[in-house]
């Protein structure tokens, strides 16, 4: 032993009991359900036996008659002597706690027994009087020793406590210091054989599901509900079947209750985040102390709900896909399909409209375009998130690009937005991005690139990546790649195309040639203009131009070509359709 030192110290007495703590206490020590704990404790005050259950103060006033309710305990077999302790020896002020103006903290008013109550009353009436009369009872205090020794060169620390004045422990037994905290006396330079030594592997569990008791508490922290309301708003999601109540008053989500959730938070997280709800309870503080006017906070908030609602009902899709993959056999009936970035594990293609993929073990559902056909692409993986990339198709006569199902439903740059494609995403150096593969801007719209569609070989094309408009060229090549250089003249990517030599085009029997699509007259009778088959209703527009390549010059303000302009590409390419 090395050095024993010792210290008085103090485990305080409760607060006064508010209606929080009641209902943390009913749940975690009687096993009570608020809603239950709160209809006995309102029977209790209309019976007399309590004051009103139902307030947020911690603190009794000055002229309260703590000594008056002390005396009507004065008989009480349970805690007769150490009320008449209390009594003639003294009580103790409580402690200061907070006012919020309301009502006293909850109090026993008068006596009562076991027989007159029964169960549950009983049990409740004697937690309230019990803390009662601990609020006016003497701290307790205890000493502490710290033993500080060494084993060779290691040195260890251990605590141990012995009560040297119970105070309020005599009436609330669960808050005592136990016997096995104490020491065995010692001192510095004894020596101690070592009985022991154990080296224990063990591994992190994830957490319990949350108690009664503990949601109360985050409840009253993000201020989420009141004294009043709390219970009612955990006995509405048990009533919905939202959560069951496991042993231990634990609160299990149902997988109503988890698609619920995942569906709000992919519509709109404030709808079940704490932060909107705790906002308003500030406004109606703010209104109780007259610091906020009533009918503008009334406005405002039912203002940003009615839009909140609106938002939600205009995309009630997003939830209507949770509830199908979780609640009817959609799920079974998909197929396995492409490979999800987070677990690896294979999502199912679900092809019922909306048709989308469902990741069963992450539990996510990602949505897709529609009116077209889907296929794993190749087994490629999305190099921000590792997702397979699938790819979408119109038909053969229509257009087709991959995209990434998890960047599709999550935009990863700020230039994009949700339900956009590889061929409109601004990665700098993905092969399949925009950044790689688009040429120029399309002839027709304002915003689009024509974008090089790689899987359409040996009938190859360029597409819109904003409206339908489809260029073929280059049939029968054997390859076709975007290069890195531009044209001087229109500032297009130039394509590098390799054809095989028995069915080139390309004169002088050559079967290699760079140039640009719209400028290069080799290239003139290659390319081809048409219309996509099909248009993809959910494409949206946005800034996903290809700066720099290919941007029209000579468009006047009707929309209409200016041939007069050679170096307008769209004047070109007109030209060669003429």
């Amino acid at each position: 032993v090395e050095s024993v030192s010792k210290k008085e110290k103090v485990k305080q007495r409760p607060l006064a009991l508010n209606t929080v703590e009641m209902l943390r206490v009913a749940s975690a020590a009687l096993g009570m359900g608020p809603q239950h704990a709160m209809q006995i404790a309102e029977r209790l005050y209309t019976q007399g036996y309590i004051s009103y259950p139902r307030t947020e103060t911690t603190h009794y006033p000055e002229n309260f008659d703590l000594k008056g309710c002390l005396r009507q305990q004065a008989n009480n077999p349970y805690w007769a002597e150490t009320v008449k302790a209390l009594l003639s020896e003294g009580i103790n002020r409580p402690r200061k706690g907070h006012d919020a103006g309301d009502h006293p903290p909850i109090t026993p008013m008068r006596a009562a027994t076991e027989a007159e109550l029964g169960g549950d009353g009983w049990r409740l009436y004697e937690y309230i009087t019990r803390h009662f009369i601990a609020t006016v009872s003497a701290d307790c205090k205890y000493l502490q020793t710290t033993i500080s020794f060494s084993i060779g060169p290691e040195r260890f620390t251990c605590v141990g406590k012995v009560v040297t004045s119970p105070g309020f422990t005599e009436i609330m037994p669960w808050h005592s210091i136990p016997l096995e905290e104490s020491l065995p006396h010692c001192e510095k330079g004894d020596l101690f054989p070592i009985g022991e030594i154990k080296l224990l592997e063990k591994q992190t569990s994830p957490p319990d599901y949350l108690t009664e008791a503990e949601l109360i508490t985050l409840m009253e922290k993000h201020g989420i509900g009141t004294d009043a309301s709390i219970p009612v708003h955990i006995n509405n999601i048990c009533q919905r079947n939202y959560v069951t109540v496991e042993s231990g008053r634990r609160l299990k989500p149902t997988n109503l209750g988890i698609v619920l959730v995942h569906g709000y938070y992919k519509i709109d997280a404030e709808l079940v985040l704490p932060t909107i709800r705790s906002a308003v309870e500030k406004q109606l503080n703010l209104i109780a102390l007259g610091k906020a006017n009533y009918h503008q906070v009334l406005e405002h908030t039912l203002d940003i709900f009615k839009r909140k609602f609106h938002y939600f009902v205009d995309s009630i899709a997003g939830m209507d896909e949770l509830m199908e993959v979780s609640f009817s056999p959609l799920a079974a009936t998909g197929k396995p399909l492409s490979r999800c970035g987070k677990c690896h594990r294979f999502m199912k293609y679900i092809q019922a409209k909306p048709s989308r993929l469902h990741c069963s073990h992450c539990d996510d559902t990602y949505s897709l375009p529609q009116n077209g056909t889907i296929k794993l692409y190749k087994e490629l993986r999305c190099p921000l998130d590792d997702f397979e990339l699938v790819l979408w198709s119109s038909g053969s006569r229509g257009k087709s690009y991959p995209l990434c199902p998890y960047c599709y439903n999550h935009p990863p740059f700020r230039d994009m937005k949700k339900g956009m494609g590889c061929n409109e995403c601004t990665h700098p150096t993905c092969q399949h991005s925009l950044s790689m593969l688009g040429i120029g801007q399309c002839v027709e719209c304002e915003n689009g690139v024509l974008v090089l569609d790689s899987t359409s070989g040996p009938k190859w094309k360029m597409a819109c990546n904003k409206c339908n408009v489809i260029v073929h060229f280059f049939e029968n090549a054997h390859k076709v790649r975007v290069s890195p250089e531009t044209c001087d003249l229109c500032e297009a990517a130039l394509v590098d195309v390799d054809f095989n030599k028995a069915k080139s085009p390309l004169p002088g029997d050559e079967t290699q040639h760079s140039g640009c699509v719209f400028c290069d007259p080799v290239f003139q009778d290659l390319v081809e203009l048409k219309h996509a088959a099909m248009r993809h209703p959910m494409h949206r527009g946005g800034q996903g131009k290809r700066q720099g390549r290919g941007r029209g010059k000579g468009r006047r303000p009707g929309g209409r070509l200016n041939p007069k302009k050679p170096k307008d590409k769209m004047a070109a390419l007109a030209a060669y359709f003429v």
